[in-house]
């Protein structure tokens, strides 16, 4: 089965920047669509970026302009750029995939345990 390992999570300062990684294994499969969620305890889990395969990519309105979505495939690896960074409640972030690309499903069947990411003023 898909196995998923987020890494880079931590504090950082509003206004900054951080950059996440998800090292994936376990997928013998040449198509698949990998993104990234994020969620606050309590609330909806939001899908805020989506890659396909081929390297297209979509991020969400309500992180257009400051996220940005990369793989390195060969090193099977995907990252999120996270930039301007605003002080909020403490928000985990998840790496998700699916064997099926993103233009031809909505739901992600993998998700990693997450890592915290806290912005200070």
């Amino acid at each position: 089965q898909v196995n998923l390992a987020e890494s880079g999570g931590g504090s950082v300062q509003a206004g900054g920047s951080l950059r996440l990684s998800c090292s994936v294994s376990g997928y013998t499969g040449s198509s698949f669509c990998m993104g990234w969620g994020r969620q606050v305890l309590g609330e909806e889990r939001e899908v805020v970026a989506q890659i396909e395969s081929d390297g297209r990519s979509s991020i969400a309105d309500s992180v257009k302009g400051r996220f940005r979505i990369s793989q390195d495939n060969e090193k099977k690896t995907l990252f999120l750029e996270m930039g301007s960074l605003k002080h909020e409640a403490t928000v985990r972030y998840y790496c998700a995939a699916r064997a099926v690309p993103c233009a031809y499903g909505n739901t992600f069947k993998f998700w990693g345990q997450g890592v915290q990411v806290t912005v200070s003023a």
